[in-house]
């Protein structure tokens, strides 16, 4: 009898030890997994991405043709929640209508979206902490400014009527503020509702 005993308790405690640590249920511990919740969590994500790409407005006085939109916050949180590969679905997906009407515009969005969510939420899942969420903020922010940067001198020239010097003459007095302020909302609002989101998820 004991014996029996001993031995559906090592088997329980075995098959317990081989799960992966649990603590994001709903895509981290779950990874390569293709669930119907998760496919589900996915698209709203996208759907919230989309939605929020079009709420833009400006945040640098004077600078009315930089506008911000919120939805790198939703590729954030898409990242923290369900990891990279969400982070990378929900930055892509997410600006899909806006293909058709600014493919050039579209290509850099999507571009500063995945340099931000990507690195943050590779950092997250390897530390899940609080500490973690805003180490990945702070290298994406940092991965992203220079994607920013960056892409603004390859990409804006060939649609923008603008020559490389001219687009480099605005980094300092206008792409350098704008992309700052715009990754600090990002890292803010993320690292003040990430949990909370992903508490309510978890249910």
């Amino acid at each position: 009898m004991s014996v029996s005993s001993h031995t559906t308790t090592s088997s329980a405690s075995a098959t317990a030890a081989s799960r992966p640590d649990n603590a994001h249920s709903t895509g981290v511990a779950d990874s390569g997994r293709w669930s119907t919740r998760r496919i589900a969590m996915y698209a709203l994500f996208v759907a919230l991405a989309m939605a929020t790409s079009f709420i833009e407005f400006p945040i640098i006085p004077g600078i009315q043709w930089l506008k911000y939109d919120p939805s790198g916050i939703v590729s954030l949180i898409a990242g923290f929640a369900f990891g990279p590969a969400a982070a990378a679905i929900v930055s892509v997906l997410g600006f899909v209508p806006h293909l058709f009407m600014d493919p050039w515009g579209t290509l850099m969005a999507v571009l500063v979206a995945l340099a931000l969510s990507v690195p943050a939420a590779l950092v997250y899942r390897r530390v899940k902490s609080r500490k973690g969420a805003l180490l990945g903020i702070l290298l994406g922010a940092a991965v992203a400014l220079v994607a920013a940067i960056v892409g603004n001198l390859i990409v804006t020239p060939i649609y923008a009527h603008m020559t490389v010097a001219q687009v480099a003459a605005l980094i300092v007095p206008a792409l350098l503020p704008f992309n700052l302020l715009k990754f600090a909302i990002h890292g803010v609002v993320t690292f003040l509702i990430y949990k909370p989101i992903s508490n309510l998820l978890n249910r």
